[in-house]
């Protein structure tokens, strides 16, 4: 059994010390093999806000880190840094890498930067990133969990976040799915939630999973969300990933497994490839 912890939108620079210390005792609980962390990372991406990331990251248990930019991680109000070096602070705090892949014995991981400076907070995947990350989901082998994480959704389930989705998401899922993608992992909106993307997109190749991830660490929740993160379960033997979503109780100051959800994963082969 592999377990992913997805941490989103923690937005360091409004992040709560109670729920911060919270989410550490939970990841020292679960001891994790992948931590993947879905973008707006930081508020303003300023200096210090990565750094206080950083050194969160540094406190977690010892785990391969994935890490993504989102729209908060690019300079806002520093216009020469927005335009020149927009991921100068992202970059100094996880790397040079803006779109690591984890590829384990359990799970291949892949990461795509939806960002776009000229785009204020909207995303977009650009016909060379929906081809690469289908190249690589078609080398994957027979039993592995599929993940493909973006920072804005590719699905939404209200009204108000249609403005929210990601460009070019319906040339990507039909791709992705095609090519072997089981889920396609995200957060932007703050809402959690779980579901089939062939109940929304006509004719898709293989089944394939939204899954949205809450805001973990700040206090720009939304109302009907407290702070949350995702756990993602896969074993090698299963056909089938177990999805937790993992809750902030104000009351206990502690994350609670607040849902736990069985997801089938479609193993008909992929982009005309026999199993391997």
């Amino acid at each position: 059994m592999s377990t992913l912890l997805q941490i989103s939108d923690p937005h360091f620079g409004t992040e709560q010390p109670p729920v911060v210390a919270a989410l550490l005792e939970l990841a020292r609980h679960l001891k994790p093999d992948l931590v993947l962390l879905s973008g707006d990372i930081t508020q303003r991406a300023r200096r210090d806000q990565f750094a206080a990331a950083a050194d969160f990251v540094a406190k977690l248990p010892p785990a391969p880190v994935l890490a993504i930019p989102g729209n908060h991680d690019i300079p806002l109000f520093n216009v020469a840094a927005r335009l020149f070096t927009p991921y100068a602070n992202f970059q100094r705090a996880f790397g040079d890498e803006l779109e690591p892949f984890h590829d384990g014995e359990h799970m291949l991981v892949i990461g795509v930067n939806t960002t776009r400076p000229r785009r204020h907070k909207d995303g977009e995947v650009s016909e060379e990133q929906i081809e690469s990350v289908a190249t690589r989901l078609r080398s994957a082998r027979a039993h592995q969990l599929r993940v493909v994480v973006v920072h804005q959704p590719v699905h939404v389930i209200r009204v108000e976040d249609l403005k929210n989705l990601l460009h070019g998401h319906e040339h990507a899922v039909m791709s992705w799915s095609a090519a072997g993608a089981d889920l396609i992992v995200g957060g932007h909106i703050h809402l959690p939630y779980v579901r089939p993307l062939s109940d929304h997109f006509a004719d898709l190749p293989r089944r394939v999973w939204a899954v949205q991830a809450g805001t973990a660490v700040s206090h720009r929740v939304r109302h009907e969300a407290p702070n949350s993160v995702n756990v993602i379960r896969h074993d090698l033997k299963q056909v089938t990933c177990e999805i937790e979503r993992w809750d902030f109780a104000a009351s206990s100051r502690e994350f609670r497994c607040a849902e736990m959800l069985t997801v089938e994963l479609d193993r008909r082969a992929a982009g005309g490839q026999g199993e391997r």
